[in-house]
């Protein structure tokens, strides 16, 4: 298709602009898991359910366990570094870097340094936030640490996030 013949559809007037303050919007729903703290900026509904934008402030040793899932998953590091694992190989993506995790991929991500990392995460299409406050733990704010948990609560969170993931188009990889 050439430029020429593309046209352009009317402007959606029900459709709003939508600005997310983490810093200073208590009404984003911040979520522990994973012994981060995670907020969701922007939710399939503020997208047509384009994507969604999530603000992850992931603690030393953080980050999620090997997994994939049905859509496209894009990580912007704002602070900090982190390793990306895709198809088995490792990639320290630190601060102004950005990494496109395509659908189906597995993958996991840690933090591996001794300060918190701070990324933008954004899946296409929307759904990954509506798993994250399925299964994380309501925070007050996007600073929030994560509440330690004991192992019976921890196995608890690990069982609900897989008992949910496919609904979620999500599947944990197991050794």
């Amino acid at each position: 298709m050439t430029n020429e013949n593309m046209t352009i559809p009317p402007d959606d007037l029900q459709r709003n602009l939508t600005v997310a303050r983490p810093n200073d919007d208590q009404n984003l729903p911040h979520i522990g898991l994973a012994g981060d703290t995670y907020t969701i900026l922007l939710t399939g509904e503020n997208t047509a359910g384009q994507y969604c934008l999530i603000d992850m402030l992931v603690s030393p040793g953080g980050g999620p366990p090997p997994h994939r899932h049905a859509f496209e998953e894009m990580f912007t590091i704002l602070d900090g570094e982190i390793e990306v694992t895709f198809r088995g190989e490792q990639s320290v993506l630190r601060a102004g870097e950005t990494a496109n995790i395509p659908a189906d991929a597995p993958h996991s991500f840690r933090n591996k340094t001794e300060r918190p990392a701070r990324l933008l995460c954004m899946c296409s299409p929307a759904g990954q936030e509506a798993y994250f406050m399925a299964v994380g733990i309501p925070l007050s704010s996007r600073i929030t640490p994560c509440p330690k948990l004991d192992e019976a609560a921890q196995a608890a969170l690990k069982a609900k996030a897989e008992a949910l993931a496919a609904q979620y188009r999500t599947e944990f990889l197991h050794p």
